[in-house]
C-alpha cells in the first residue's frame, strides 16, 4: 500500500466529522447570503442552475470543505463543480501560484522556465503518443481550437457530435450540443448530432433487451450516406457525459468507434475537460477503454480551479497545430503553468489515482445499496469519483423525476453538502483527495435526502 493510500500523504485535506458540516443559520442560504446573492443579481444575469435552487455565498475553501458568509460549513461534493478535483486552496498549487505571481504573469506565447517544465512534464505524464499542445484558459477554446485541428488535418470541414454532450459555450463548440431557439443561438453549417449511447435508455436494442451498440454505428454509417456531405473531419464527444446526468458509455462502444473512425478517415476527439486529470481514477478516462483519441481537450482539474486548459493531439497532427494561428493572449502564462505543473506533481506524489480508484470501489456499493433500499432510484453509475443517482417515477416507465431531484438536491444542501444537479439526476464529483470516512458522511446525507423527497411524494420503502 502506497503511503498515499495510508493516508499520510493527504492528511492536509482530511475532515473533522465532528465539526463538518456545520450549519449555524436558522435558515439555509442565510441571510448574508441572501442579501449579498440578491445585490449581486441585481447586476450579473445568466446565474447557472444550481445557484438559482441554492444561491448561497461562499466565502472560503479549504480541501473537502466550503464555507459560507454566513459561517456555515459544507462538505464539497463537486469539487466547485468539476474544477477542484484536488481539493480547495491544495497547497502545492497555491504556492506555485503564489509564487509565480510574484514574479511574472505574462508574456504572450512566449516560453518562460515554468511553461517549459509543464510541456516537458505534460509530454511524459499523458499517455500514448499525445506530444502536440496549445494552452488556453478556457474550456471552449480549447475544444474550437481542436475543431480547427481536425480541419487542418483532414482537409474536411464537418463535425459529428453527440446527443447529450456538453462542450462549451462558443459558436462552433456551442454547435456540438443541444440547442433551443431560447437560449440564442443557432447550430454552425455542417454540425450533426448522432443518438449516444445510453446503456440504461438504449435506443438501439437487440432481441434480449440489452443495447446494441453495433445498430448504432451501422445508424451512424446510414447517417453519414443520408445526413451530410460526406466530408466528416471528426466525431466530438465526452467520454462520459456530464451536463446529461453522468452518463457513462457500455464498455464495447468506444473500442468500436475506434475502428469505425479509422476506417472512414474521421478523427476521434476526446473532451477531456471535465474528467480528465485523475477525476475517473485513470489521467484520461479514455483509458478506461484502452481507446486512443487523436484530440485531447483538458481542463476544470488540469489547474484546480486556475483558468488554464490544453488542446493536445497525437503526433501525427502535431504539424497541424501550426496551422490554426494557436496562440492566445493568457493561455500558457506563469501563473497558469504554475498551477498547472502542481496538479500533476500532486497527483503523482499523493498517489490520487489510487485513491480516487479506491473511493470508487466505496461509492459502487454504497450506490448499489441506495439503490436497493429506494424505489425512485432507477440507475446509479460510478467511475472513480464521478456518479450519478438517476431518480425516477417507477422502475417500469423509467419517467424521469424533475421534482424528486430538485428536493434532494435542496434538502441536501440545507444538511451541509454542495454539489450538482441536473434535473431527475443527481451528479457527484467529490475531490479525489477525500477520505473514505468523510466519503461515508457525504453518502449519508445523499441517502437521507431521498428518503425524504420519497416520504414527501407518497413513496413507501
Amino acid at each position: 500500500m502506497s503511503t498515499a493510500l495510508a493516508g499520510s500523504s493527504i492528511e492536509w485535506a482530511k475532515v473533522d466529522l465532528k465539526k463538518v458540516p456545520h450549519i449555524v443559520s436558522k435558515e439555509v442560504p442565510g441571510p448574508r447570503s441572501r442579501e449579498m446573492h440578491g445585490r449581486a443579481a441585481a447586476i450579473m444575469k445568466g446565474y447557472s442552475g444550481q445557484v438559482n435552487l441554492f444561491p448561497v455565498v461562499f466565502e472560503k475553501g479549504y480541501g473537502c470543505t466550503l464555507t459560507d458568509v454566513d459561517g456555515n460549513t459544507y462538505l464539497d461534493f463537486s469539487s466547485g463543480i468539476y474544477v477542484t478535483t484536488l481539493g480547495h486552496c491544495h497547497p502545492k498549487v497555491t504556492k506555485a501560484v503564489q509564487d509565480a505571481a510574484g514574479q511574472l504573469m505574462n508574456c504572450h506565447d512566449f516560453t518562460t522556465p515554468i511553461k517549459l517544465q509543464l510541456l516537458e512534464k505534460l509530454k511524459d505524464f499523458l499517455p500514448w503518443d499525445l506530444s502536440g499542445v496549445q494552452l488556453y484558459d478556457n474550456g471552449t477554446t480549447a475544444v474550437e481550437a481542436g475543431l480547427r485541428v481536425c480541419r487542418a488535418a483532414t482537409h474536411r470541414s464537418e463535425f459529428l457530435s453527440c446527443f447529450g454532450d456538453f462542450h462549451g459555450k462558443s459558436g462552433h463548440s456551442v454547435s456540438l450540443g443541444r440547442m433551443k431557439t431560447v437560449n440564442g443561438s443557432t447550430r454552425a453549417p455542417g454540425f450533426y448530432m448522432l443518438p449516444r449511447p445510453n446503456t440504461y435508455r438504449p435506443l438501439f436494442k437487440k432481441a434480449d433487451g440489452t443495447i446494441d451498440t453495433d445498430a448504432y454505428l451501422s445508424f451512424y454509417d446510414e447517417f453519414l450516406t443520408e445526413g451530410s456531405t460526406g466530408q466528416i473531419a471528426g466525431i466530438v464527444l465526452e467520454p462520459i457525459q456530464g451536463w446529461a446526468g453522468s452518463i457513462f458509455p457500455p464498455d464495447d462502444f468506444f473500442p468500436k468507434l475506434r475502428k469505425w473512425c479509422d476506417a472512414k478517415g474521421i478523427l476521434l476527439m476526446a473532451d477531456e475537460v471535465l474528467t480528465g486529470m485523475g477525476r475517473t481514477g485513470k489521467i484520461l478516462a479514455m483509458e478506461h477503454w484502452n481507446t486512443m483519441p487523436d484530440v485531447v481537450t483538458l481542463g476544470k482539474g488540469f489547474g484546480n480551479g486556475f483558468p488554464v486548459t490544453a488542446m493536445i493531439v497525437r503526433e501525427p497532427y502535431a504539424e497541424s497545430v501550426e496551422k490554426i494561428s494557436a496562440s492566445t493572449s493568457y493561455g500558457g502564462n506563469p501563473m497558469a503553468c504554475a498551477a498547472a505543473l502542481a496538479s500533476i506533481q500532486a497527483i503523482e506524489e499523493e498517489g490520487l489515482l489510487e485513491n480516487a480508484l479506491r473511493l470508487e470501489r466505496y461509492f459502487a456499493k454504497r450506490l448499489l445499496q441506495i439503490k436497493e433500499n429506494h424505489p425512485i432510484v432507477g440507475d446509479v453509475r460510478c467511475k472513480g469519483c464521478l456518479m450519478g443517482v438517476e431518480l425516477v417515477k417507477d422502475r417500469i416507465s423509467k419517467e424521469p423525476f424533475n421534482e424528486a431531484g430538485t428536493r434532494v438536491y435542496q434538502t441536501a444542501f440545507r444538511n451541509g453538502l454542495a454539489w450538482v444537479p441536473a434535473g431527475h439526476i443527481l451528479r457527484m464529483s467529490p475531490p479525489i483527495v477525500m477520505d473514505l470516512d468523510t466519503a461515508a458522511k457525504c453518502m449519508e446525507i445523499i441517502d437521507e435526502s431521498i428518503g425524504e423527497a420519497e416520504y414527501h411524494f407518497g413513496y413507501s420503502h
